[in-house]
């Protein structure tokens, strides 16, 4: 792993650490949050159209390989949704709960991010780099998507440090185990890293974002953050 992509992959860790800043420095009301995860989302849905699912078909993988690995990532987060719904079942309070099972969905997706970057560099340096900057705009919200009452004040800084440390070290592990990997494994990794990210966007941010009434610039909010990704990505190349 070269100097250069290792500080690409520091550059999310940083962000993340900066949203938890300004989440300890101002709590936004619950419609703000909404919006903000409604960008987070659209930023994720772009980094799945316009990056993710274009590397994994110029890997040039068997169809079996692809959709194999996408099915086992979907029961993957299946079983994590069981896992997180019965943590909120055990907890005293459902706001509570909530919020401990948001927060251990993120923990997960943010691994993944960090994977998905690692990935990125071991099939080239360009694709690395536009998928580090890209989710680096997911994790400079992600602070504020996820400061709750229970989570809150500079708290939150320390559970974002948390976050970009995760995926600094994800990052580097992806990096490290995919170096010189077969078309297969790559294209396999890769399609399991999108069955992750669509959970992310539709069982826990926009679910999240849909419990409060909705403003209608909520949905130019959401094309608002997969025009940025496609944006850096467009700018990459």
């Amino acid at each position: 792993m070269n100097s250069h992509a290792l500080s690409i992959m520091a550059i999310p860790a940083a962000v993340a650490v900066s949203g938890g800043a300004l989440a300890a420095l101002w709590k936004p009301s619950h419609q703000v949050r909404s919006l903000i995860q409604h960008f987070a989302a659209g930023v994720i849905l772009a980094a799945l159209a316009v990056e993710l699912l274009p590397d994994i078909g110029k890997e040039h993988a068997t169809k079996q390989v692809v959709l194999g690995a996408f099915a086992a990532g979907s029961l993957f987060m299946y079983a994590l949704k069981l896992w997180t719904t019965r943590l909120e079942g055990h907890d005293s309070g459902a706001a509570q709960g909530a919020a401990v099972g948001l927060l251990v969905a993120t923990f997960v997706d943010v691994a993944t991010d960090g994977f998905i970057i690692g990935a990125g560099f071991a099939a080239g340096n360009e694709t690395g780099t536009v998928l580090a900057l890209g989710l680096s705009v997911e994790l400079l919200f992600l602070g504020l998507a996820v400061a709750s009452d229970r989570i809150a004040g500079w708290r939150i800084v320390g559970v974002t440090a948390a976050l970009g440390l995760t995926v600094l070290g994800f990052a580097m592990l992806g990096s490290l185990l995919l170096a010189g990997a077969s078309a297969a494994v790559l294209a396999g990794t890769l399609s399991f890293s999108a069955a992750a990210l669509l959970y992310l966007v539709t069982e826990e941010l926009l679910m999240e974002a849909h419990e409060v009434e909705e403003k209608p610039v909520a949905t130019l909010v959401l094309f608002g953050g997969f025009l940025t990704f496609w944006a850096i990505q467009l700018m990459g190349h």
